[in-house]
């Protein structure tokens, strides 16, 4: 008998689980259609009150009308095309990873060629990256910057998460600087100023890379630099940052004791200071959100706030940055 009723919870609370879920994709469905309608009406709006302040004659103010409203007809039906990975031609693989592969791609409507990243998602869900993998699909989406790799499509089967992105022919930067050995100063400036603005590009948007190095810098035909590898980074809240103590580390994904809203230990001393264990571990979990934690990244490449575990924001992209373009001869001294 309790048993039954054991399983009868446990089946309204997934039943529950799934009501909300699907209340939650139905509002975001609606609130995506309205937005798309009210922008539609704005730029009609902006080119109608440009049209009207010009010299544009009636008939040809009628035609760019008309043009528009063709694009934006034909921008709705790319919109409400499923893309999926029978659209493109496989190609040749050009790196593979711990969840998946990366390879050459041509896209069989248009011809192009793109990079496509395939990750399976059982290995990511056992290795609990699916956090990462979002966080890295997000970033694409969200920044747009001629500084960091261009992400044009993301979608799923029932094995594998797909992204597609811009191919970049160039190589690396860690092959250019074994091919060059040394770089000479104009080269080495401009490089170094595109790592900045790549670096700031995705520091805007309140995310950081993680895994700042030569292989992560990659090069388009042009030899231009853009950033790629986002497999790390993770979005912290930087409104208000909380100071962590100098002298407390923490562990890397647990804490042994309770940590206060200020990233410090509760003083034994002082009875008020002491919260309850669900207070203590709020505080914990809000300072996680402004600070990371973990000891991620290449080995050759960890920037020492996160070796030392007392908590790190966007510095550690910078300085790792620094210490390339030093360790790696950027420049002969």
């Amino acid at each position: 008998m309790e048993e039954a009723e054991e399983e009868e919870v446990l089946g309204s609370k997934l039943t529950m689980e799934k009501v909300a879920a699907a209340k939650q994709f139905i509002e975001n469905h609606y609130r995506a259609q309205m937005k798309n309608i009210q922008e539609r009406k704005e730029r009609r709006w902006v080119l109608e009150r440009k049209l009207a302040s010009s010299d544009v004659p009636m008939e040809e103010q009628i035609n760019l009308i008309k043009d528009l409203e063709r694009k934006e007809t034909e921008f709705m039906r790319l919109k409400r095309h499923k893309i999926c990975v029978d659209d493109f031609e496989l190609l040749t693989i050009i790196g593979r990873g711990a969840f998946g592969e990366v390879r050459l791609c041509r896209e069989k409507k248009s011809g192009n060629i793109y990079a496509m990243k395939k990750l399976k998602k059982s290995e990511m869900v056992k290795r609990g990256q699916v956090e990462h993998v979002r966080a890295e699909r997000n970033l694409l989406a969200e920044v747009a910057s001629h500084c960091i790799v261009k992400l044009y499509y993301s979608f799923q089967d029932t094995e594998y998460l797909y992204l597609i992105m811009e191919y970049l022919p160039g190589g690396d930067m860690m092959t250019l600087l074994m091919r060059e050995d040394t770089l000479t100063e104009n080269v080495a400036r401009f490089y170094i100023a595109q790592s900045v603005l790549a670096i700031e590009s995705i520091h805007k948007h309140n995310y950081i890379h993680r895994d700042i190095k030569p292989d992560n810098l990659l090069l388009d035909k042009n030899g231009h630099m853009k950033l790629s590898d986002f497999g790390l980074c993770k979005p912290l809240d930087c409104s208000t940052l909380y100071a962590i103590h100098e002298h407390k580390t923490i562990d890397d994904e647990n804490m042994a004791e309770p940590m206060d809203i200020d990233g410090c230990f509760p003083d034994t001393d002082n009875k008020s200071s002491w919260k309850s264990p669900h207070e203590q571990l709020q505080h914990w979990q809000m300072n996680r959100r402004k600070l990371a934690f973990s000891t991620v990244g290449t080995p050759d490449y960890i920037a020492p706030e996160v070796l030392l575990k007392k908590g790190y924001g966007m510095e550690c992209d910078w300085l790792v940055s620094v210490l390339h373009f030093n360790s790696y001869r950027f420049l002969e001294f």
